[in-house]
C-alpha cells in the first residue's frame, strides 16, 4: 500500500501522463526545452522532500528539499508549483485527515521559519513570477535567501506570503481556501471512468474552463488567460478539437501551468480516496 509521499509523487507521474492537456508537456506534447522525461526525472527527484512532509518535517524546509530533488534533471522547473500544491496535503494526509479543515490546519500552522524554506526553493530552479506589488520589492521571492532578514523581521509565516500572493497566484489562492478547486476536482476524477489519464485530461479541461490560469497570465497576459479559458470552455461544449488546440498552444507557447498543478493536486486527494491505478 502507497504512503502519502508515494501517492504524491505517483500523482505528479499521472498529472505529466495525462493527455491531451492544452499546452502543457503530456505524454504526447512536449516543447524543446522542456521534455516529458524531464517531468518524469523531476517526480522521481521529489520523492524525498515529499516524504519529509509525511513524517512531520517542517513544511518549509520539506518543501525545498522537493524542489531541489525536482530539479536535479536537465530541464530546469517541472514541478515547483506542483509540489508546492502538494507539501501541505501531504502533510494533513499522513495524519489521516486528508480534508480541506485539515489541510487549512496545516497551513495555519505554518512558521516564519517555513517562509524562509519557501524563499529559499526559488534557488534552486527559475520560476515565473508577477513583480511583487508597489513598496513590497523586499519581498520578493526571486530574492531567495537574501530576504530571510526581513521576513524575520517583520514575522511573516508561510501562510502570510501565501495570502499575499493569493490575488495573481492559483496555487497561494488554494493554500488561503483550502484547496477547495482541488477537493472539487478529486471529486471529478473518482466519479469518472475510464482511463486515468483521459480522467486527468478532463479533469485539467474543467479546471482551465471554470477559472483562467494564473500562470498564463504571468507569461502571456490576461488577455491569453482569458482566451485559454474560453477555448478549454469550447472543448467542453465539442466545439473545439481538444489535440488540435492542444498542438496549437505548444506552438503559441501558452502553458496552463497553474491548471497542471492543481491536477495535480487533485490527482493526490484522488488517490488518497481509492482512485485506482
Amino acid at each position: 500500500m502507497r504512503d502519502p509521499a508515494e501517492n504524491a509523487q505517483l500523482a505528479l507521474l499521472l498529472e505529466v501522463s495525462g493527455t491531451p492537456k492544452p499546452g502543457n508537456v503530456d505524454r504526447h506534447r512536449e516543447y524543446e526545452d522542456l521534455r516529458f522525461e524531464q517531468f518524469m526525472a523531476g517526480a522521481v527527484g521529489a520523492l524525498p522532500g515529499l516524504q519529509s512532509a509525511a513524517d512531520g518535517d517542517p513544511l518549509g524546509a520539506a518543501f525545498e528539499d522537493a524542489v531541489e530533488g525536482m530539479s536535479e534533471q536537465s530541464g530546469g522547473n517541472t514541478q515547483f508549483g506542483a509540489l508546492l500544491a502538494l507539501a501541505p496535503l501531504v502533510a494533513a494526509a499522513a495524519t489521516d485527515r486528508l480534508t480541506p479543515e485539515a489541510v487549512a490546519a496545516v497551513v495555519g500552522a505554518t512558521t516564519v521559519a517555513d517562509a524562509c524554506g519557501f524563499y529559499r526553493a526559488f534557488e534552486h530552479v527559475d520560476v515565473a513570477v508577477d513583480d511583487p506589488p508597489e513598496g513590497a520589492d523586499d519581498l520578493d521571492v526571486r530574492r531567495g535567501r537574501d530576504a530571510v532578514g526581513t521576513l524575520r523581521a517583520r514575522g511573516l509565516a508561510l501562510s502570510d506570503i501565501m495570502e499575499l500572493s493569493a490575488d495573481h497566484d492559483g496555487v497561494a489562492a488554494e493554500w488561503i481556501a483550502g484547496f477547495e478547486r482541488s477537493f472539487e476536482a478529486a471529486g471529478w476524477l473518482l466519479e469518472d471512468d475510464g482511463p486515468v489519464y483521459k480522467r486527468a485530461s478532463r479533469a485539467f479541461l474543467r479546471l482551465l474552463a471554470a477559472e483562467p490560469d494564473t500562470f498564463v497570465a504571468t507569461r502571456n497576459g490576461e488577455t491569453a488567460a482569458t482566451e485559454a479559458t474560453r477555448r478549454a470552455r469550447a472543448v467542453l461544449d465539442g466545439e473545439e478539437d481538444p489535440e488540435e488546440l492542444a498542438a496549437e498552444f505548444v506552438e503559441r507557447d501558452i502553458n496552463p501551468g497553474t491548471t497542471a498543478d492543481l491536477t495535480a493536486a487533485a490527482l493526490f486527494i484522488a488517490l488518497e480516496r481509492g482512485l485506482e491505478v
